[in-house]
């Protein structure tokens, strides 16, 4: 949304002209959301870590300064919100500059997801997005900093999103990770073969991993074209449940993260009609209270609870110096200098992207 940062000038609770307001989360028993700290690919080596404190600095002061919203940093503080819990994410690894200290400084901030890489590759992950041309190398899947990122959110306590990564960055990280991890916003590749999308011998993976895969609501996504509906989104949920089981779902709609969404899930509001047609298909009430809240808070707290683990029986931090940094992310390239609980009487998690771009 292009309002340069500036919350005075928006409308929080009615606006028509997004897909995310306060009105409409209450309307569609929304408790809880994940909120995206997103800047373009085009501030790679350049300000992308300014740009994204600036996008956190939004989201925490829209998330303190409504009095029906909670900015949560934990599995617990989502869990026992009365109000429209907030937790921040970063979308993509371009955000932190191959910085494990700013990583550090964006946990700090309350920053508890980033995903490795988003549009563009970084020096050490690679995108399933051809679209820019940054660090187009060979065998960069996952560089040795691209492990060294890893193991810091692993030990942090930061959930690892692989949404966007490319798959065979997906396949090296699913192999790293001592914790589980999320695909934020991605669907079946057997239901719609698009690249952003996960494939069967991925999620098996995932499963054996103890990860989560939260579906994304895009039509291009969910239906390989605009024509999309409830249906066609509950297909996706239906094979991951015979391929994964419903313990591996969560929900990850991308509002406001894309244009062009189903008919009759157009906007934050319409959750209850997807939640309708799975009960329609003899989806139970333990599955779809996993699916819209359980599995969600579990992974977090497994998670935080290996973070708890490494705290006590290490103190050592992940540094990487100067020189180490671009030994193992530039060999090749140029070094250029310059989610939602609802009130229902089943609880729901739901994770939906809201990105606030500075022009």
């Amino acid at each position: 949304m292009h309002h340069n940062n500036k919350l005075s000038t928006f409308n929080m609770h009615h606006n028509p002209r997004v897909a995310t307001d306060i009105s409409r989360l209450t309307a569609g028993h929304v408790g809880g959301q994940v909120f995206a700290a997103y800047v373009l690919c085009t501030a790679q080596d350049k300000d992308a870590v300014r740009l994204t404190l600036e996008q956190i600095d939004v989201i925490r002061r829209m998330c303190t300064e409504n009095p029906e919203m909670e900015l949560v940093t934990t599995a617990e503080g989502m869990r026992t919100s009365t109000k429209i819990a907030c937790l921040i994410s970063i979308e993509g690894g371009h955000s932190i500059d191959s910085s494990l200290a700013a990583l550090r400084m964006f946990y700090q901030l309350g920053v508890r997801s980033m995903a490795l890489t988003h549009n563009c590759n970084t020096p050490w992950a690679e995108s399933s997005s051809s679209y820019y041309t940054y660090y187009q190398q060979k065998n960069n899947s996952l560089t040795d900093f691209g492990k060294a990122v890893v193991n810091e959110m692993n030990r942090l306590g930061m959930l690892v999103d692989l949404s966007h990564s490319s798959w065979e960055t997906t396949r090296a990280v699913l192999k790293h990770s001592t914790v589980p991890v999320i695909f934020s916003h991605s669907s079946a590749y057997a239901i719609c073969n698009n690249i952003r999308n996960v494939p069967d011998e991925q999620l098996l993976l995932l499963k054996e991993n103890g990860g989560l895969i939260m579906v994304n609501f895009y039509s291009s996504f969910v239906a390989c074209s605009n024509n999309a509906n409830v249906s066609v989104v509950a297909d996706h949920f239906d094979h991951l449940k015979q391929v994964i089981g419903a313990e591996s779902i969560g929900i990850g709609a991308d509002f406001d993260g894309a244009q062009g969404f189903p008919k009759g899930l157009e906007d934050v509001s319409k959750y209850p009609a997807l939640i309708e047609e799975l009960i329609s298909r003899n989806w139970t009430e333990e599955e779809l209270a996993g699916v819209l809240r359980l599995n969600f808070l579990r992974v977090f707290r497994k998670v935080e609870k290996v973070r708890k683990f490494i705290l006590v029986s290490s103190s050592q931090f992940n540094e990487v110096s100067t020189t180490d940094h671009w030994s193992l992310c530039s060999q090749s390239a140029p070094v250029i200098l310059i989610l939602v609980f609802c009130k229902y009487p089943i609880s729901l998690t739901i994770l939906c992207f809201w990105h606030w771009i500075t022009p």
